[in-house]
């Protein structure tokens, strides 16, 4: 038997000051079978930092032909998409076929190691490439219980935290700017 995704709900102050975005946002999200919370929370992470109107989880992992987020418009034209991971060049060069803006938020330990493989041929594609701290995000990714409220403060690259569980810090490194 097949097992289900477990869903959570999150309730996220955000104050994002280099933006000045300040808003509340309310997700319900699912974590499929083979994710991991580090990557949930990698997602989550993304969202908050790019929060604006239209911007919406995909179906993600079950859908490969999406990103993990995206901004569709009314006429269907895709005007952001953010993969959370590490995807191939070839997927991203598509992406930046179809979309206006691509952004990679890679998180993992690996993220050296497929950064360097892959950057030469990055830099030909219009797409920005972010590296999250990948110890931040596993204190991030521990903090995650089924329903939580709590509150994310970005300034620069790094956001700050604050949970009931705890409070933690997550930076991030741009690894190439579009």
């Amino acid at each position: 038997m097949a097992r289900k995704p477990i869903i959570y709900k999150q309730q996220i102050s955000v104050s994002d000051l280099e933006r000045n975005f300040y808003n509340t946002l309310h997700l319900t999200l699912a974590l499929h079978p083979s994710e991991t919370t580090q990557r949930l929370m990698a997602r989550v992470l993304a969202y908050v930092i790019n929060a604006q109107d239209r911007l919406v989880f995909t179906k993600g992992l079950n859908e490969i032909d999406q990103p993990d987020i995206w901004i569709r418009e009314m006429d269907e034209q895709i005007s952001l998409w953010i993969d959370v991971g590490e995807p191939s060049v070839e997927r991203i060069k598509k992406a930046t076929r179809q979309a206006e803006q691509v952004k990679v938020y890679s998180f993992n330990s690996k993220s050296d190691i497929w950064w360097q493989q892959n950057q030469q041929d990055f830099v030909m594609l219009q797409a920005s490439v972010f590296r999250f701290n990948v110890k931040d995000i596993n204190s991030l990714a521990d903090l995650l219980t089924r329903t939580m409220d709590y509150s994310v403060t970005i300034t620069n690259d790094s956001a700050y935290i604050a949970t009931e569980q705890g409070e933690c810090e997550v930076t991030w490194q741009a690894l190439q700017l579009k």
